[in-house]
């Protein structure tokens, strides 16, 4: 009973700071290492929990299948039906609570493009009626690609590089596919508390990751950063929503402050440097580590209620 309270604390526990130090090691890493190594860390760190219950709720159902009487279990495990009940109730939860959140990541994806219908443009731009200065990355949805969504306003009032650096960073969403990292953390992030500082993390590394590469486009970090910072503070001032209020990718979101002075700052190691190989061992180490110690709790588990199954049987 007392490695299995272990196994449960750790399980349930160890996405703290598994979360804590995915967080660290993103700020460490250039930003799409850092985006991939978050989305892996949400996923298995989600996996471990949701496999730790479901292992608790087996516990029962196990002995019944080695035809051991319940009561037998209990007289050497009083707490394991308490443990599965609360283990059944946390899974129906997470279930519940993921299937509300994929139908409305559905459902706002939905509403976006009912916002931007009446727009207008041609290629990947649709530009909206709009007092506001905003630009976001439009996902495609039912066999419609992918858009660039920018307000008449931003079009109105941005020079011409500014409105390149916009274009070239809502691409860069399109292009990487970002909305399916997002989505999958934001899944993640229902299955544990702990998760969710994950997934504000994320959010911050997409946009740097988005912003690296409108600057390798129109070529001058210092355009970049000036064009990414006014649209945001045209934003701040019109506080309006957009797009129906949907959250999209956008250029003016997140930690703005933060991505200027990145931005300012000299670009970090090309592809193919010794910063950039550093960088990707240390992701794919830690990502390896939190693997293999969700999979050895699991796998403790398990490995504990088999043998106390067949104790009591023995017994």
């Amino acid at each position: 009973m007392t490695y299995a309270l272990v196994l449960v604390v750790l399980a349930l526990g160890f996405p703290w700071g598994g979360a804590l130090v995915a967080q660290r090691l993103a700020g460490l890493l250039p930003p799409r290492e850092a985006c991939w190594g978050l989305t892996g860390a949400a996923v298995l760190l989600a996996g471990g929990t949701t496999t730790a219950l479901i292992g608790l709720l087996h516990v029962p159902f196990l002995a019944l299948f080695e035809r051991v009487p319940l009561s037998r279990v209990l007289e050497v495990w009083p707490a394991a039906v308490p443990f599965a009940v609360a283990a059944g109730v946390a899974l129906s939860v997470q279930v519940t609570l993921l299937l509300s959140r994929w139908f409305r990541q559905r459902s706002l994806l939905r509403r976006a493009w009912q916002a931007v219908g009446q727009g207008t443009g041609e290629g990947d731009l649709i530009v909206v009626p709009g007092a506001d200065v905003d630009a976001f990355a439009l996902p495609g949805h039912r066999g419609r690609r992918g858009r660039v969504v920018m307000t008449s306003a931003a079009v109105r009032s941005l020079r011409a590089k500014e409105r390149a650096v916009l274009m070239a960073h809502e691409r860069a969403h399109l292009a990487g596919r970002h909305h399916l990292l997002s989505a999958v953390v934001d899944l993640a992030a229902v299955v544990h508390p702990a998760l969710r500082g994950v997934r504000e993390s994320l959010a911050f590394h997409l946009e740097r990751w988005a912003d690296e590469r409108a600057a390798a486009v129109v070529g001058d970090r210092r355009v970049t950063a000036a064009a990414i910072a006014r649209v945001a503070l045209a934003r701040s001032a019109q506080d309006r929503p957009r797009a129906g209020g949907v959250p999209l990718l956008s250029a003016a979101s997140g930690p703005v402050p933060r991505r200027v002075e990145a931005l300012l700052r000299p670009e970090r190691a090309a592809p193919g440097g010794r910063g950039r190989r550093a960088g990707a061992v240390v992701l794919a180490a830690t990502i390896a580590a939190v693997a293999l110690t969700t999979l050895a709790m699991t796998y403790g588990l398990h490995e504990y209620v088999e043998f106390a199954c067949v104790a009591v049987r023995g017994g």
